[in-house]
């Protein structure tokens, strides 16, 4: 290698280590977020924090079943003889008395309520328990059906899919309304009202 080539080897060498450092840098985003739940791949998606939301699985049957006999019966009699002597003109007399009661009845009731639903974390107790609440309204042809979930829920219950089932929900309240012109119907009459809460 002649004299001149090394020469330009040098300029250019000293070129490239003058320029390097001034050529922007590039970077590789991550695919994963370094913040929340999706810090890493295999994070967990449960619900856990206030704001979370989580699918309630209602499976709930209720079933009662009562019957009672009650029966009772009392007699009495009463007898005179007649009079003698003295009293000779009470003549004799015979009375007696008779009551009975007999009553049974019984009771049998059966509620299942099937619904899936999404309620949301409102609350994170101190022991990690999760209060939740949601409601579901519904509403076609003019008649709406209202659900509505509150409770408490055990992390531990939640299940892989995010959702839990209603018999695992603690202090539990479940309630279902309807409102439109078919269930107006099914209640009582303010005048039917009045005589029942009067007789």
């Amino acid at each position: 290698m002649d004299c001149l080539t090394k020469k330009v080897l040098g300029v250019v060498l000293g070129l490239l280590c003058f320029m390097l450092p001034l050529m922007p840098s590039a970077s590789a985003d991550s695919l994963w977020s370094d913040a929340g739940l999706s810090a890493s791949m295999y994070g967990d998606r449960k619900a856990h924090a206030v704001g979370d939301t989580l699918t309630i699985i209602i499976s709930e049957r209720l079933s009662a079943n009562r019957a009672g006999a009650a029966a009772n019966s009392k007699s009495t009699s009463t007898s005179m003889n007649a009079g003698t002597g003295l009293f000779s003109g009470i003549a004799s007399a015979s009375a007696g008395n008779s009551d009975s009661f007999s009553a049974k009845g019984s009771l049998a009731n059966t509620n299942t309520v099937s619904a899936t639903m999404t309620a949301q974390v409102i609350e994170v107790k101190p022991n990690g328990s999760l209060v939740i609440s949601g409601t579901q309204s519904i509403k076609q042809n003019g008649e709406e059906q209202k659900v509505t979930v509150s409770g408490i829920v055990r992390m531990e219950d939640i299940t892989t899919n995010n959702a839990v089932y209603s018999y695992s929900i603690g202090d539990a309240k479940i309630k279902i309304e309807g409102n439109g012109p078919i269930a107006n119907k099914q209640r009582q009459g303010i005048i039917s009202q009045l005589f029942n809460f009067l007789f």
